[in-house]
């Protein structure tokens, strides 16, 4: 079997990218929907298109294919798994880029779509931080630990994002671009360490 096929099957790619899928068309059926950005810490009145989250399910999704049911062997393997990794991270990020790009098709406005995918690459590479810093099977740990401060804590006394509430920054939004960027090419650039004892576990 090809080795690049056997890496996507071994981590079940296909049954998360059907997933993925499925929330994209929902998605794309509440394309209109807003949704609001209730900060607790004033009265604001603020609100995202429902794509502007999404990308939070993308990543917590297809994170669950950053855990190898053999995590020891791949360690210790002859073959270039971390390339297959830095591959797979690629490819997961173009494909999240795709299911952004869904809801175009029913009306999606193109600065909410750059928005979405912006997020859909940020997100990812938390996911893949998070596998790397916690285990593989932790990979929702950061996105959803971001977002959820980012909803309850993101907006401003002035009604706008704060400059740490990335995902909700409108697309013309230097800094949201730049961190989302760090974010991507830093899970890209950041090495594999030895499986941890959760992976081990699951082996």
């Amino acid at each position: 079997m090809n080795p690049a096929l056997a890496h996507a099957r071994s981590r079940n790619l296909p049954r998360a990218a059907v997933a993925a899928t499925l929330v994209a068309l929902v998605t794309a059926l509440f394309t209109r929907r807003q949704v609001d950005i209730p900060d607790f810490r004033h009265l604001v009145d603020y609100a995202v298109p429902v794509a502007v989250v999404v990308p939070v399910a993308y990543a917590v999704i297809l994170g669950t294919t950053l855990h190898s049911p053999m995590a020891d062997l791949e360690y210790v393997s002859a073959r270039p798994v971390p390339l297959y990794r830095r591959f797979q991270l690629v490819a997961l990020t173009l494909f999240a880029t795709a299911l952004s790009a869904l809801p175009l098709a029913f009306g999606l406005p193109a600065e909410v779509f750059a928005v979405s995918a912006r997020n859909a690459v940020g997100h990812l590479g938390l996911a893949v931080i998070s596998a790397r810093l916690f285990g593989s099977g932790l990979a929702w740990l950061l996105p959803l630990g971001i977002f959820g401060p980012t909803l309850l804590l993101g907006v401003g006394a002035d009604n706008t994002p704060e400059w740490w509430a990335w995902s909700i920054h409108p697309a013309t939004s230097p800094g949201a671009l730049t961190i989302a960027s760090v974010l991507w090419l830093g899970a890209l650039l950041l090495p594999g360490g030895p499986p941890s004892a959760e992976d081990r576990t699951e082996t």
